[in-house]
C-alpha cells in the first residue's frame, strides 16, 4: 500500500495548491484508481478502486498433460492471450483457468507431485472461472466413480457425479454432433456441436444449483445407461463450466468464445462489489459541482 499513500500525498498537496479551484481530482495506475472531490467549504469525498489489469489479460491453462496446446491455440484464434500454468503461484497471474482433457490418472498424479490441488481448489473457491473437458471435468466434480484402485485426487467444486469412463476405452472414442440450444443461444452459429468423445466421462446426476448445458443419447443395451435414454455431457455452476468433450480439438470456437464471455460477466459482477471505500469528511455545502478537468 505504500504506493497507494504516495498517490494519496500527491492529491492532498494538489488540493492545498489549488485552494480548492478544482472540485475533482483522479489519479490512475495499472493498479488502481483515486478518485477525490472537494467541494466548499469543507467536504472531501474519496473513492479507491483496486484492479488487477495484468490478471485479467490472460487465461491460464493447466499444462501438466494432454491437450493444453490446443486450447492455447483456440484461445488465440480469439484474439486472447493462453499461458501455460504449470505450479501454484502461476495461478496468482490470471484471473481465468481451462483444465484440459487428458489422462485424468496422470494428471492428478502430476498435481499432486507438484503440490497444485490446495491452490487448485483455492482458485475454484474463490469463484474465479474454471472451465474444465473431458479430464478435466473429473477434476472439478465432487464425485467420481468408475476410477481405477485406489481413485484419484479430484479438486471439486461442482456438484455432480461423474463417470470416469462412462463411454468406454481408447477405441471406443467417437465424434457426434450434440444439440447446444444454450451455446447457439449465445453464440450464434449451428444448431448442433461437433464433439469429440476421447476415453470421455459423463455426468450422471447433479445437484440443484448445476445448469444442464448438453446431453448426449445413450445406446439401450448399455450396461451403465441410466433409466432416461440420455446422459449429461456440458454442465455449468457459478463459475465452474464443464464438457465432456474436447471442444479444443475442433476447428469450432463457439465453447471457448462461451467461456470468455462468461468470465467477463464474472468479472464484472465481481468488480461492482469489489472493495472499494469512500470517506468523507465535513458537510456537503448546497450546489451544482463543476466540470474539472483530470491530472
Amino acid at each position: 500500500m505504500g504506493s497507494v499513500c504516495q498517490v494519496l500525498d500527491q492529491v492532498c498537496r494538489q488540493v492545498l495548491d489549488q485552494v480548492i479551484s478544482w472540485t475533482r481530482i483522479m489519479v490512475h495506475t495499472r493498479s488502481f484508481s483515486v478518485y477525490l472531490t472537494l467541494s466548499p467549504p469543507f467536504s472531501l469525498s474519496l473513492s479507491l478502486s483496486l484492479t488487477n489489469h495484468a490478471a485479467a489479460m490472460t487465461v491460464g491453462v493447466l499444462a501438466l498433460q494432454g491437450s493444453f496446446n490446443e486450447h492455447i491455440a483456440a484461445l488465440r484464434r480469439l484474439g486472447v492471450q493462453g499461458i501455460e500454468i504449470r505450479k501454484a503461484e502461476q495461478l496468482l497471474t490470471v484471473s481465468s483457468l481451462i483444465i484440459p482433457g487428458g489422462e485424468s490418472t496422470t494428471m492428478a498424479k502430476l498435481a499432486e507431485y507438484h503440490n497444485l490441488f490446495p491452490a487448485l481448489r483455492e482458485f475454484v473457491k474463490t469463484g474465479k472461472p474454471v472451465w474444465g473437458t473431458c479430464a478435466g471435468l473429473i477434476f472439478l466434480a465432487d464425485r467420481a466413480v468408475g476410477q481405477k484402485e485406489g481413485g484419484q485426487e479430484l479438486v471439486g467444486g461442482l456438484d455432480c457425479t461423474v463417470h470416469r469412463n462412462f463411454f468406454g476405452s481408447q477405441i471406443q472414442s467417437f465424434e457426434a454432433d450434440i444439440s447446444v440450444p444454450q451455446l447457439t443461444s449465445k453464440e450464434g452459429g449451428a444448431e448442433t456441436f461437433r464433439g469429440v468423445f476421447i476415453r470421455a466421462p459423463a455426468v450422471l446426476d447433479v445437484g440443484p444449483g448445476v445448469e444442464v448445458l448438453a446431453h448426449y443419447p445413450v445406446p439401450s443395451n448399455k450396461e451403465d445407461a441410466l433409466p432416461e435414454t440420455q446422459v449429461i455431457v456440458a454442465v455449468k455452476q457459478r463459475n465452474l463450466l464443464a464438457t465432456a468433450f474436447h471442444p479444443e480439438l475442433t476447428a469450432d470456437t463457439r465453447w471457448h468464445s462461451y467461456f470468455m464471455k462468461m468470465t467477463k460477466e464474472i468479472e464484472q459482477g465481481a468488480s461492482s462489489s469489489s472493495s472499494s471505500s469512500v470517506v468523507s469528511v465535513g458537510e456537503t455545502s448546497v450546489g451544482a459541482e463543476q466540470a474539472k478537468p483530470d491530472l
